[in-house]
């Protein structure tokens, strides 16, 4: 796909253009809101993705575990339903801020441009906090890759070992990790090892540090290898020529932030209803954006979800107050979407739950005001890593006057 918009401007001068509906982010969930947009009766649907091609990050995960797919076919085929459902998909385009309400200031081969819409949604993902953020000190060494760098060298541009390294350390406590170790034993890159910081979590290839932390980047130039801190205080160097920074996911909410859209303070991500409405009129988010990373499914589901809402802004429904919060509370880490607006009896919200903490079999506890709308076991573990999708059924109860709704997980 290529930019398909006409320069109707000078140098230095921004075309205004005007559309239905306009998509920020060409992923699994901007992609899937197009096509179901565009084939409602939408009008003019429009994706702005800022990267060569369409698809997100399954473009670049040669794997499975997108249903019947690798991540790159899962990509092309949402490309290819939203392109047949009308939505015009544009690569290479960037919105880099906002000119009024539902107006983006957007950047593309074309030129400069203002385009306004009568609804926006927000589907621009999320991406791994990178090594200054997480405040590993040390140089500034070549060979630190996080796994969405390491994924593309490896799988878009065919690098190997020659330029990755060969010896590499793999941070990280997540399943992401796993599939960190599979891209670098596929470049030709040994794993030295895998540091998880974490004393449980998801079977990871061998060999693993369990409960410890990189502290320190040692190497001038190149990398030469990482400090390492056990679970008793002790440290040891290990030689590697490479470290890849996996999971630790954050929403990518600039956009959000600087077009006024009021954040989660749990998840860091856009504030939303369980429709997907922002506090901001005709604002809508999606996908990763809200929370960090969950698997391209559910991103993809939350955007053909939040075609119904997109559909009744258009028919001139009136936008919801700030309605009942969804707070999360003890043994919970986040839970989204944060809002119930709707009228309880009408709406089951697809609610995520992160837990804080490994806990197996935890009670489920609901309340509002002190009624206690819901308690029950959820089934099996639950974990830090991987979202629970509890029970909804108790929204029925939820008083729409009445104070936040706690959700709260607790040992059994």
């Amino acid at each position: 796909m290529t930019d398909t918009a006409e320069a109707g401007a000078g140098p230095g001068t921004a075309a205004d253009r005007a559309v239905d509906v306009l998509v920020v982010g060409g992923g699994p969930a901007g992609l899937a809101a197009a096509a179901r947009l565009a084939a409602g009766g939408a009008g003019r649907v429009e994706v702005l993705e800022r990267e060569q091609e369409a698809g997100g990050v399954p473009r670049h995960c040669a794997r499975g575990g997108f249903g019947p797919f690798t991540g790159p076919g899962y990509a092309r085929r949402a490309v290819r339903a939203a392109v047949r459902a009308g939505a015009a998909v544009r690569t290479g385009v960037s919105a880099t801020g906002w000119a009024g309400p539902l107006t983006l200031e957007v950047t593309s081969p074309s030129g400069l441009e203002r385009i306004t819409a009568r609804a926006v949604v927000l589907a621009t993902g999320a991406r791994e906090r990178p090594r200054s953020a997480r405040l590993v000190p040390g140089s500034r060494p070549a060979g630190v890759f996080s796994t969405g760098e390491l994924q593309q060298s490896v799988e878009l541009f065919g690098l190997r070992r020659e330029r990755i390294g060969r010896r590499a350390v793999v941070v990280g406590s997540e399943p992401v990790a796993r599939h960190a170790v599979r891209t670098l034993r596929r470049a030709g890159v040994s794993v030295v090892a895998v540091v998880a910081d974490r004393p449980r979590g998801p079977r990871l290839p061998p060999p693993v540090l369990r409960g410890a932390t990189v502290v320190e980047l040692v190497g001038r130039g190149r990398l030469s290898g990482v400090v390492v801190r056990a679970a008793d205080g002790r440290t040891a160097l290990l030689r590697c020529d490479t470290v890849v920074f996996t999971g630790d996911w954050i929403p990518d909410h600039e956009l959000a932030r600087s077009g006024g859209v009021p954040l989660d303070p749990a998840t860091r991500g856009p504030a939303v209803d369980t429709a997907f409405r922002t506090p901001v009129p005709g604002v809508f988010a999606v996908g990763n954006l809200l929370r960090g990373v969950e698997p391209a499914v559910v991103a993809a589901a939350e955007g053909r979800a939040v075609a119904a809402a997109v559909l009744d802004r258009l028919a001139g429904a009136p936008w919801p107050g700030p309605g009942v919060p969804l707070t999360p509370a003890g043994g919970v880490r986040w839970a989204s979407p944060g809002r119930l607006t709707e009228a309880p009896a009408a709406t089951a919200p697809a609610l995520l739950l992160r837990p804080a903490e490994r806990l197996f079999r935890p009670l489920l506890t609901v309340v509002q005001d002190d009624r206690v709308l819901y308690e029950g076991r959820l089934a099996g573990p639950v974990d830090p890593h991987r979202s629970v999708r509890p029970p909804t059924g108790w929204t029925a109860d939820v008083d729409p006057a009445g104070g936040p709704v706690l959700l709260r997980l607790d040992r059994p």
